[in-house]
């Protein structure tokens, strides 16, 4: 008589887990599965913080909510949970009356901004647009640093290419923002 071992079960996570495991490194939740992300690098992380300040000081002067950085995760689908770490978030005072506070973020933010980095592939990219979209993302902005360009997502379909003579100018709650595109990789 033979006997068989089954497989381990690989238990799904919840959002809430991810978020009380502590910090683990670079990592999204896709279908309740760690998956682990490599950290970005320097340039990466000069443009976000560059953008981000930017975006950061027009909310604060204006008053029009809260401008968030580093991977922050929003929940794009549940049961099984999956979350997404953007590079830059704004959430406007519209979409949230008060600051948004621990864990990972329950509602579609206003603006998403992701930077693209060497590994990353435009069919993972495309996957994550569909994500924010159905969950009622007002406006996604892909930063290209190896073509010095912005794309700006009004939806899946509608998307607008931006270049180094360009300026890059929010719309909604954020009209009035305005940064030309060539500052982001300047320097």
């Amino acid at each position: 008589m033979s006997t068989s071992v089954a497989p381990p079960q690989t238990k799904l996570i919840t959002g809430t887990e991810l978020y009380e495991m502590g910090d683990l490194g670079p990592c999204e939740l896709i279908d309740g599965r760690i998956v682990s992300m490599s950290p970005t690098g320097a340039e990466h992380g000069m443009i976000e913080f560059r953008l981000g300040g930017a975006l950061q000081n027009f909310v604060l002067q204006q008053e029009k909510g809260w401008v968030m950085g580093g991977e922050v995760g929003v929940y794009t689908r549940r049961n099984p949970d999956r979350v997404r770490g953007g590079d830059i978030i704004f959430v406007s005072n519209i979409r949230s009356e008060k600051r948004p506070g621990q864990g990972f973020l329950e509602f579609a933010p206003d603006l998403l901004v992701e930077i693209m980095s060497p590994s990353d592939r435009w069919q993972d990219m495309q996957k994550k647009l569909e994500e924010y979209f159905h969950i009622g993302v007002g406006q996604v902005w892909v930063v290209e640093p190896a073509n010095r360009a912005v794309r700006v997502y009004r939806s899946i379909t509608e998307i607008e290419r931006l270049g180094d003579e360009d300026v890059l100018r929010g719309e909604g709650a954020l009209a009035g923002f305005e940064m030309p595109v060539a500052d982001l990789f300047a320097g």
